[in-house]
């Protein structure tokens, strides 16, 4: 009877310390709530307008260079051919031309993957702002060289000062999209994350413009055309002192809560930014046992493998999706497709414009529509278009003796491509570079991105040096295997990417680890109740033991206790100090209600 009545008692105890719980977690939800609804209140303001029009000239400059060196490519072989003459005194063949003009396109891509690795560390050690204006002096360094190869006379000069702007758009692909994700509110996150694209589409389209044979495309204008990459860094090292430094890592990564305030309050031009500190701080506890982690640690965490997968994929799904095969060879598409050369390269121009202008619609989508859904959107079409495209090499090859025909479908071969740059604007461009910095929080997040960034660098190599051989290997099929890959990077879209609109980082943080272990039935059920950031602080409780939670120790005659009540009563008590600890209870007279 005795121990009958301390099982009641102990239940008893239990179902009203499970009370006061839910009370306390209701009262919480609703701080939540309401906090949340402030933050998707806020504005764009004219200073957080000028520090994301800052910091987006270093995405610029990548877009520039992209394309820059495309146009003059044979202006760029003649004086390769020339400097030659001069030091050998004997002639080049147009073959060695090609291999050391394909080596000035394809070292940038080497110099990108240095940047792009070295992202993370920049960032952790001169922060995000000053790691831009220490990266707008290399932009500059490489862009001297390049514009002064014909005065060097050496086609060496062309390649280190090539090298030099990759290492500088690299870091610019790393540190531009964590800046802005960083100082962006929450409701505006997606969209002004879309300005990573804009910037890269305007850079491009600029290039393709100046390097027409009207302009700069000339055997005495491409040197100045190279060199006129030096425009966006100087012009950032003139706008970006006057932007502070990311709030997140002064308050997070440096501990400097009064500087992280004073930044708030610029971007923000309002003093009420207590909710943005609130949630930082919630992104700081859901990440505490993550802090200092490095690009290996995260590669063997199990609780960040799933969104690093996530990001490799999707910056994977960008550059193979056949894009780069289009900036890069799009005018000798339209001519084997049917198109006059001069037509061509106007068409190529009006490729760059739609970029811009679907750029520009998808911003406002961003928030509205969510990330996921506009990249499903966006290889969807890629994948239809790019069968389009086969189809219209196809029939120009089976029917190319009727002009009729042939007409016919360079119109097609045209929509074609056009299409498939259209639904390339509408996710696979712009959310790859922002979702990498969404998917993690501010530990993690510079070595993400620097992992992520490098994969795209990479992938962008591998498609400029093997297009050609793809495509005299496969000649009218070369899109199939694109096709392929964009079913494929649709499907893994569909069934691992988490929509991230309008989610807190320490939202996300928390969803990744609810998915990525396995909880006690009664610790899912509480989690059901319990608001995103506080339930991220919980997960990260149970993993980081405080003293508070250590084992108890026992004799060898006491009893054995539950370590599921001691663990919870402790992992409660860091996330609500009103919730008295739940006293352990012996295995031989106990059904832990905890099970």
């Amino acid at each position: 009877m005795v121990a009958i009545k301390n099982e009641l008692d102990t239940v008893q105890q239990v179902k009203e310390e499970i009370e006061e719980l839910r009370e306390y977690v209701d009262r919480l939800e609703l701080q939540s709530h309401r906090r949340k609804l402030r933050l998707l209140e806020q504005g764009l303001t004219f200073f957080l307008s000028y520090t994301i029009l800052a910091s987006m000239l270093g995405m610029l400059q990548f877009g520039y260079n992209t394309g820059v060196i495309n146009a003059p490519e044979g202006n760029i072989e003649k004086f390769i051919k020339d400097v030659f003459e001069d030091r050998y005194k004997e002639n080049m063949d147009h073959g060695q031309a090609e291999l050391l003009y394909s080596f000035a396109v394809s070292i940038f891509a080497i110099g990108g993957m240095l940047g792009g690795f070295s992202g993370g560390i920049i960032a952790n050690r001169f922060g995000r702002k000053g790691g831009l204006l220490l990266n707008s002096f290399v932009g500059i360094g490489g862009a001297c060289l390049m514009g002064l190869t014909k005065y060097f006379n050496s086609y060496e000069v062309l390649f280190i000062g090539r090298f030099i702007i990759g290492v500088n758009c690299g870091l610019n692909t790393s540190l531009v999209p964590m800046y802005i994700s960083e100082i962006a509110p929450l409701n505006l996150r997606g969209g002004l994350g879309t300005v990573n694209q804009l910037a890269v589409t305007t850079g491009l389209l600029i290039s393709q413009i100046l390097g027409i044979e009207q302009i700069l495309g000339t055997d005495e204008g491409w040197p100045l055309l190279l060199g006129l990459a030096i425009c966006p860094a100087i012009l950032q090292l003139i706008l970006l002192p006057v932007c502070p430094e990311s709030p997140r890592y002064l308050l997070i990564t440096k501990q400097w809560e009064e500087e992280a305030r004073k930044a708030l309050r610029r971007l923000r031009a309002t003093n009420q930014i207590e909710e943005d500190i609130e949630e930082m701080r919630a992104e700081e506890r859901a990440q505490q046992s993550e802090a200092t982690i490095s690009m290996m640690e995260l590669v063997c965490s199990p609780t960040l493998r799933q969104p690093l997968i996530i990001s490799v994929v999707m910056q994977l799904s960008q550059q193979l999706s056949g894009i780069n095969a289009v900036f890069y060879y799009s005018t000798s598409l339209f001519i084997t497709a049917g198109l006059a050369e001069n037509v061509a390269k106007f068409v190529t121009i009006g490729i760059g414009v739609i970029m811009v202008n679907m750029t520009l619609v998808t911003m406002p989508l961003m928030d509205k529509t969510g990330r996921r859904t506009l990249h499903l959107y966006g290889l969807g079409g890629m994948f239809i278009f790019s069968i389009f495209i086969t189809i219209s090499l196809l029939i120009t090859e089976f029917f190319g003796f009727v002009q009729e025909m042939i007409d016919w479908m360079s119109y097609l071969a045209v929509v074609s491509i056009l299409g498939f740059v259209v639904f390339f604007a509408v996710g696979p461009g712009s959310i790859p570079w922002m979702i990498t910095a969404e998917l993690f929080s501010q530990g993690p997040r510079p070595a993400a991105m620097s992992i992520a960034v490098l994969i795209n660098w990479v992938a962008n190599f591998a498609v400029g040096i093997g297009f050609q051989p793809l495509k005299t290997a496969l000649d009218n099929y070369t899109f199939l295997p694109f096709s392929v890959l964009l079913a494929i990077f649709w499907i893994f879209t569909y069934k691992k990417v988490p929509e991230t609109k309008n989610k807190t980082f320490e939202e996300i943080l928390a969803l990744f680890r609810q998915n990525g272990r396995s909880m006690l039935n009664y610790s899912n059920a509480l989690d059901e109740h319990l608001p995103p950031s506080e339930r991220a602080s919980l997960m990260v409780a149970e993993e980081k033991p405080l003293p508070d939670s250590s084992p108890v120790q026992h004799s060898p005659t006491d009893p054995e206790v539950c370590a599921v009540c001691v663990n919870t009563g402790s992992s409660l008590m860091m996330t609500s100090p009103n919730v008295t600890r739940r006293s352990s209870h012996t295995l031989s007279n106990h059904v832990c209600q905890m099970d």
